[in-house]
């Protein structure tokens, strides 16, 4: 009787409650402190920041070993290959994700409220530029489907790179689709929260116009894309200066200095030069070796600098730190004179450079070249040696291949984008990469990354048909346009 009791009582308690609160209950279990929507331009910012400051970091932690930019004395799984084996860094499909999301809720505000429509094209553009570098390092991934829960698809398809670079709504088209918009736009609303440009419509433009050429270079050998790459060049209006760079500019303090220089020491000495990029820095007498790296010893005295050979088996391979370079002070000490790097001048000229060399386009290649080297030069914040572009680093002269020289330039400047280094190595095969020192790879350079395991438990179905068309989640199938 007792049990029956408490349960009556309970029952009459809430009976009481709900009829006495049902006409205000909306009020009452408002937060008026939590706001029900978050602004564009508060996402926007977030967005930005945020996909920057943590592929930046990623970058030189993960995709700066496959690029062979820097080596790990420790914790080296990765470095060593083992890819499902993600360490000090090695696992950037949440942001990619958790950035996609958010950058397609400025998307649908941008649709659905006039006031919110100057959002709309830098939106669909960032989407694209995002989407690009997800792809490129997994090769088929959810899109289409991504972002769905409220049509009630929890579980997304993963979709073909093919389809994702060339449908409707895919890379190309949104960034066609984000320029017009942004040229649709009559409103006098500004882009607020936009920390790469400070609202210029038009410099977004740029920053679009120079991705479609990334995408479409990348492309070339699977699609004809000439008469579009072309009709780009001939019309100008891309990122050509270093004052164009689509950058973020790090600071030297919390909270916004460089993730390096945040963490402790013993994790920033873990990285060291690769002896890859010592024998291609000297090999060249390229003065951003003072920029990029410290000399062996680290202390700042002379000009000796030494790197090591990628994958070491750290339980068998005993190493100094004092043997090896560490990255450059600008990498820790002095983040203030580095950016998170999201487009720039110099890559948009080596793209152009190698289209004109192939033959894509009509264009001085060898003057694209050669911009493209002194912008990289001044981007790093070093003087450009006055015989460098006629000795070491001339483009055809003294039995130089060009297309190795446009790619090995561009691949030294991409060290903060340290996975574009490991992707255009995958599309050229420059510059010549070496077996690591012990692979868990059969000695194998990978050429993509796995799907993380989150996947084969939370969206198995969709993730055992991806994994299936990669042979088992393979690093070593090809994405579409590397086949």
């Amino acid at each position: 009787m007792k049990i029956i009791y408490k349960y009556y009582f309970l029952i009459t308690f809430i009976s009481i409650g709900i009829t006495s609160c049902t006409a205000d209950f909306e009020e009452i279990n408002t937060n008026s402190n939590a706001p029900v929507t978050v602004q564009p331009s508060l996402l926007l910012r977030q967005v930005i920041y945020n996909y920057g400051e943590e592929m930046s970091y990623e970058g030189f932690v993960a995709g700066g070993l496959l690029g062979q930019h820097m080596t790990a004395l420790d914790f080296n799984l990765f470095d060593r290959h083992a890819l499902k084996s993600p360490q000090l860094g090695g696992d950037p499909w949440p942001i990619f994700y958790r950035n996609l999301r958010d950058n397609e809720l400025i998307l649908n505000q941008s649709r659905s409220s006039e006031a919110f429509k100057v959002y709309e094209g830098p939106a669909l553009i960032f989407k694209a530029y995002m989407t690009a570098a997800l792809t490129d390092i997994y090769g088929d991934v959810p899109y289409n489907e991504a972002f769905r829960g409220l049509d009630g698809i929890v579980q997304p398809q993963y979709d073909l790179q093919e389809d994702i670079y060339l449908q409707e709504n895919g890379i190309l088209d949104n960034l066609d689709k984000g320029i017009a918009a942004i040229e649709n736009y009559t409103g006098t609303i500004a882009l607020d929260g936009d920390v790469l440009y400070n609202g210029d419509l038009q410099a977004w433009i740029r920053f679009a116009n120079s991705l479609k050429i990334k995408a479409l270079v990348r492309i070339s050998d699977k699609e004809n894309i000439s008469t579009r790459l072309q009709e780009l060049y001939d019309d100008g209006n891309y990122i050509a200066d270093n004052t164009q760079n689509a950058i973020f500019n790090f600071t030297d303090s919390e909270p916004n200095n460089f993730r390096m220089a945040r963490l402790r020491a013993g994790d920033f000495n873990n990285f060291v030069m690769s002896e890859t990029m010592e024998e291609i820095l000297e090999g060249l007498n390229d003065a951003r070796i003072d920029v990029l790296f410290r000399p062996r010893g680290n202390n700042g005295n002379g000009d000796n600098y030494e790197g090591l050979l990628n994958g070491i088996d750290a339980s068998s391979t005993s190493v100094s730190l004092a043997d090896y370079s560490l990255a450059g002070t600008i990498f820790r000490e002095n983040t203030a004179m580095l950016d998170a790097n999201y487009m720039t001048a110099w890559e948009t000229n080596f793209l152009l450079a190698e289209a004109a060399e192939k033959g894509l386009i009509t264009a001085p290649a060898q003057t694209l070249y050669e911009t493209a080297v002194t912008q990289a030069f001044e981007y790093w914040n070093t003087t450009l040696p006055v015989d460098y572009l006629t000795t070491t680093a001339a483009y055809a002269a003294n039995g130089n291949d060009p297309i190795e020289q446009i790619i090995t330039q561009k691949w030294i400047a991409s060290v903060i984008n340290g996975y574009e280094g490991w992707i255009e190595y995958r599309r050229t095969g420059f510059p010549a990469l070496k077996n690591i020192s012990a692979s868990l790879n059969n000695n194998l350079i990978p050429v993509r990354m796995p799907y993380p395991a989150e996947e084969a438990a939370l969206n198995a179905d969709n993730y055992n048909s991806a994994a299936a068309a990669t042979n088992d989640n393979d690093i070593n199938v090809p994405v579409w346009w590397d086949e």
